[in-house]
């Protein structure tokens, strides 16, 4: 299994920036891809950014040319630069891998327990 830790959360004002990490643990093979997704109050969860292990990239239309996401393979670690922060941006920050136990199970997937971002003035 695989546990994820976040940090970084907290308020910043708008037009601020915050760095989210999220550390991956435990006993897998290997972590194809991890990401972040968020909840607002009321929406349903929705992808940020999702990054594979060779670096490639997807990120949500409303995210796009603010937030960056990156990869440390060899921490297991991801992590989500959030530029430019808009009230809308508010909402619980998850963080999700993607991962193989074995060389012969499916895929697996395990979420962190959320860090809360505020943007506020």
């Amino acid at each position: 299994q695989v546990q994820l830790v976040e940090s970084g959360g907290g308020l910043v004002q708008p037009g601020g920036s915050l760095r989210l990490s999220c550390a991956a643990s435990g006993s897998f093979l290997s972590i194809t891809s991890m990401g972040w997704y968020r909840q607002a109050p009321g929406k349903e969860r929705e992808l940020v950014a999702r990054i594979t292990r060779g670096g490639s990239t997807d990120y949500a239309d409303s995210v796009k040319g603010r937030f960056a996401i990156a990869r440390d393979n060899a921490k297991n670690t991801v992590y989500l630069q959030m530029n430019s922060l808009e009230p809308e941006d508010t909402a619980v920050y998850y963080c999700n891998a993607i991962y193989y136990s074995t060389y012969l199970s499916n895929p697996e997937n395990s979420w962190g327990q959320g860090t809360q971002v505020t943007v506020s003035s």
